[in-house]
């Protein structure tokens, strides 16, 4: 069975029009169901202790991965930066410090952090008020984010969604993926929406004028619009439009302030409960050479936060990480460009086939991006036979049971026994990762699809009788 499949695949290459129909049986119903051609696939099926797959069609055609080119990213940080790699934040005092009183400016420099969450930013906070026994502020809260250069263009230039946490641009100093959860409550009583933001910045004011009407609480009966204002004094949300009464609440993760109004109005926050009062604004400016830092914040280990990078799909996260590539071999600022690049230079010292890929800004959040199975089959196997395989392995989510891939047969055999990475755009679907087969032996697959319209579900479906097909392989 193995030299047939190997066989058919070699003729698969040719790209002919009954090719899905050679391919194993499951997998090629599913392509006939939803016509799929096959020249709009590229996959690669091969144990880890064979020199050969089992399965390989068009597997040197360059495609758009999506965001499983995140395994990319991740691998190279890995073995570039080691999995114990940490970020720091520094601080630093402008002014004098007397009895608890700061008379002048608290400044923050950043280092591209990726996981500097609310809680993290609060251990900082909380560091600067007792460590440094800061209690007021008389100036204003200084904001370095230099290390990376800006990048051009506007948020919603992918898709024309700024405010969706996806789009969310890098920055060195940020804080909390600049994420808010906005909560609207029907009030029936006073016959209008409340509105809750969760972190209840003091920069940021939210207003509502959406309308109680009748009707069954679905999708197509809610129609929320949300307009950002960019203030002086501070920015403003308003929410108009209307929402059903029978509604208990609606749920949108959304962003709405730039990196420092976000990292400001947290600080002020997060300071406020430690005792703290800030009594300035904030600024951008960069460190003088000759300025030492009075307090040196480390995050988290890079290998504990590829885990809700891989398993989550975190943009944000993966873009600094890139960044960060650059950043420890480059002068900054540094660009997503030389990340690439330095990223591609490291594959290739490798031996890995990475000469035509293009990584662009290693999210998989562009159409740019390309990678052939070929390559990501080549990559998965090298990360297999690596020291650091199991941070890397593990950064993954588990088929049924957590990340992207948490519904994906669940309750099923196949729960469990793979670690996988998705990707997802508009007419591109993408998987890769490894599968523990029923005999026990580990297969690396790689799978991408970029054909019309197979992100509405078709994609799904035949990246799933690709993973069954792995897992029943002996």
């Amino acid at each position: 069975m193995r030299t047939v499949l190997i066989a058919v695949a070699c003729a698969l290459a040719l790209g002919s029009a009954g090719a899905a129909a050679q391919l194993p049986q499951p997998i090629a119903r599913v392509m006939k169901a939803h016509n799929i051609p096959a020249s709009g696939v590229s996959v690669i099926v091969q144990s880890t202790s064979e020199t050969s797959p089992r399965l390989s069609l068009n597997a040197e055609v360059l495609r758009n991965p999506a965001s499983s080119i995140k395994l990319v990213t991740t691998f190279v940080a890995l073995d570039l930066l080691g999995p114990n790699h940490t970020w720091k934040t520094e601080v630093y005092i402008r002014g004098s410090l007397k009895n608890g009183t700061l008379d002048g400016d608290l400044v923050l420099k950043g280092h591209g952090d990726p996981y500097l969450v609310t809680e993290e930013f609060w251990k900082l906070v909380g560091e600067i008020r007792n460590q440094l026994g800061i209690e007021k502020i008389t100036g204003d809260l200084v904001i370095d984010d230099s290390i990376f250069a800006p990048i051009p263009g506007d948020e919603d230039d992918f898709d024309g969604q700024s405010h969706r946490l996806y789009n969310v641009q890098p920055s060195a100093l940020s804080v909390n993926f600049k994420a808010f959860d906005f909560k609207l409550v029907p009030n029936r009583g006073a016959g209008k929406v409340n509105v809750i933001h969760n972190p209840p910045l003091p920069n940021l004011n939210v207003q509502s004028t959406v309308k109680l009407v009748n009707g069954k609480c679905r999708g197509n009966g809610l129609k929320i619009i949300m307009d950002v204002r960019n203030l002086p004094a501070a920015d403003e949300v308003r929410f108009s439009g209307s929402m059903p009464a029978s509604c208990r609440k609606y749920d949108l993760a959304r962003t709405a302030l730039s990196h420092p109004a976000y990292v400001y109005g947290m600080f002020k926050f997060l300071f406020r409960q430690w005792g703290g009062r800030i009594e300035g604004t904030y600024k951008n400016d960069e460190v003088e050479a000759q300025e030492t830092p009075r307090l040196v914040w480390r995050g988290r280990e890079l290998a504990e936060i590829i885990r809700p990078l891989n398993k989550w799909s975190n943009n944000l996260m993966t873009r600094q990480l890139l960044l960060t590539l650059a950043a420890v071999q480059q002068t900054p600022p540094v660009t997503p460009l030389q990340g690439a690049q330095q990223a591609q230079t490291h594959l290739l010292d490798l031996g890995l086939p990475a000469g035509n890929i293009i990584i662009d800004n290693g999210a998989g959040l562009s159409r740019r991006s390309r990678l052939s199975a070929e390559f990501m089959n080549a990559m998965l196997l090298t990360a297999w036979r690596h020291p650091y395989m199991p941070e890397f392995v593990s950064s993954m989510a588990i088929s049924g049971k957590d990340g992207t891939v948490r519904k994906r047969f669940r309750g099923k055999r196949e729960a469990g026994k793979m670690h996988l990475k998705t990707g997802r755009l508009d007419d591109v679907v993408a998987i890769a990762g490894f599968v523990r087969a029923q005999s026990g032996e580990t297969f690396a697959v790689s799978l991408f699809v970029n054909h019309k319209d197979v992100h509405w579900g078709s994609g799904t479906e035949l990246q799933n009788a690709v993973l069954a097909w792995t897992y029943r392989q002996g």
